[in-house]
């Protein structure tokens, strides 16, 4: 089961939709297809080796060990429950994860909120209608809607990350 990683006053707090079986056995978000690492990584939000992100025992360590005390990062789902695809979620279970979602970000304050792909912003704001990028401001936090990190140019999700980083007032 994945653990999410909540602190005060994060840097950024990412939004996911729920987590992949494989995911979710290895209590790290994003572990079956570790690409979201990889990208986190060239983005400059961490900075690990690849073979340290590869290997299913160092990213553990550092999704538990450095998430939040190093790299000021956060993570939540909107639906516990695990799946291969988010077709096979049923409609309007997310909503207890977007009461969560909306309690840490207005006690917790990320100075950014990145919802992970379209499908999370949308069930997020109950609203189809969304581009990609910077959104209408969250409370007090930024938010961010960037690219679905398992399909697509590794260079547009750099990119975003990048952004986002900046914007959180990493270096």
């Amino acid at each position: 089961m994945i653990t999410y990683k909540i602190s005060m006053n994060p840097k950024i707090l990412f939004v996911g939709i729920n987590p992949h079986p494989g995911s979710h056995r290895r209590g790290v978000p994003f572990s079956n297809n570790k690409m979201f690492w990889y990208l986190l990584n060239r983005a400059g939000l961490l900075n690990e080796t690849e073979s340290d992100l590869k290997n299913d025992e160092s990213l553990k360590r550092i999704y538990d060990e450095k998430f939040i005390p190093k790299y000021g990062l956060n993570f939540v789902n909107l639906v516990d429950r695990p799946t291969v695809d988010v077709t096979l979620l049923t409609k309007g279970e997310e909503q207890k994860g977007v009461r969560r979602a909306w309690q840490i970000i207005r006690t917790r304050r990320p100075k950014v909120v990145c919802f992970i792909g379209k499908v999370t912003f949308n069930k997020f704001h109950g609203s189809r209608e969304c581009e990609f990028g910077w959104q209408k401001e969250i409370g007090r936090s930024r938010a961010y809607l960037m690219h679905f990190p398992i399909r697509g140019l590794a260079s547009v999700r750099v990119k975003e990350l990048s952004e986002v980083k900046r914007a959180s007032g990493g270096t």
